[in-house]
């Protein structure tokens, strides 16, 4: 009969998980995305999914999960098993709005998650009625919010959304005093806007686009830190006055916290491959977003980063939710 020394049975335990690590994955992953299906989120998850499975040799099985802001999807994630299997498309919202938005938060954005990679960024668009024919320009609208104080309504598509605290940034930017106005929902706020009962509003370049190309409405400047590819002819809000600001939507990928390091390699490198395609960076494209890419480490510092900005805008607000 064979036995091991000491030293040769630590080295094999020692060794063994690795091994199951680098079968990874032998099943399909779930990723949970916090929006429903058919949005701009799921087809940007859906899409990312689809090329990481290529590299991966598994499917990635797109879950939606709405509700309380992505809070839900969030805790399911949080609670899941750490082994590579069950993901989460991170957003502005998940992990840069709820930690301080949120009385009570079932989730810790920082401490429950091990961050993989950022997908893309999303600017907002600021558009304003067509009837407002004498705005042409950001600098006319700031203009006319400071000759008109507590007179100019700004619609969102909700208390605590980007769109609102887009605009809560440029009011205290620019020391302005105007009229929140929230909604039930994109859809509404865009009908409200075009039928003239708010002045204006940050929101998503798709929900807008066909918008602003019909004349409906009036696009002045995106809110991202460069122009958007889908809109080129709109500045961005610092090179039309307001400078240094920026506020975007943003799509990245979180495992729960203790995933093992080999698995996080593994998917990082599937979702970097998938960012440098060009069929994957067209699709982003035309839903108003931008491939990027960050290493784990990177998004985590920018994760804590967007709390703090995202979280300045949210206390100016006073939104708060249970």
């Amino acid at each position: 009969m064979t036995f091991f020394k000491p030293c040769m049975l630590a080295v094999l335990l020692a060794a063994s998980p690795l091994t199951v690590h680098a079968a990874y994955p032998d099943q399909p992953i779930r990723l949970v995305v916090p929006h429903p299906a058919g949005g701009s989120s799921d087809i940007l998850a859906r899409t990312m999914a689809a090329a990481m499975s290529k590299d991966l040799g598994q499917s990635i099985v797109v879950e939606n999960k709405g509700g309380g802001n992505g809070a839900i999807a969030a805790q399911t994630v949080a609670n899941a098993k750490p082994d590579g299997y069950t993901l989460l498309l991170a957003t502005a919202s998940t992990h840069g709005i709820n930690p301080t938005l949120y009385r009570k938060l079932n989730y810790d954005a920082i401490k429950d998650f091990a961050p993989v990679t950022l997908f893309a960024t999303v600017p907002n668009v600021l558009v304003v009625g067509a009837a407002h024919k004498q705005m042409n320009s950001l600098k006319d609208l700031l203009q006319f919010m400071k000759d008109n104080p507590g007179k100019t309504n700004m619609g969102s598509a909700g208390s605590g959304t980007p769109g609102h605290l887009a605009g809560v940034m440029l009011k205290d930017a620019e020391h302005l005093d105007l009229v929140h106005v929230p909604f039930k929902g994109g859809a509404p706020v865009i009908s409200a806007l075009i039928g003239g009962q708010i002045d204006f509003m940050f929101t998503t370049i798709p929900g807008a686009i066909s918008h602003i190309k019909a004349g409906s409405i009036k696009g002045l400047a995106v809110s991202s830190a460069e122009r958007s590819d889908a809109l080129p002819e709109l500045p961005t809000v610092a090179e039309a006055g307001v400078p240094g600001f920026e506020a975007v939507s943003w799509h990245g990928l979180v495992a729960p916290a203790k995933t093992p390091q080999p698995v996080i390699d593994a998917l990082y490198q599937a979702a970097s491959k998938a960012l440098n395609s060009e069929d994957v960076k067209s699709k982003l494209a035309n839903e108003g977003a931008r491939a990027a890419k960050m290493t784990p480490d990177e998004f985590g510092a920018f994760i804590q980063a967007q709390i703090n900005a995202w979280g300045a805008a949210v206390k100016s607000s006073g939104a708060r939710a249970d």
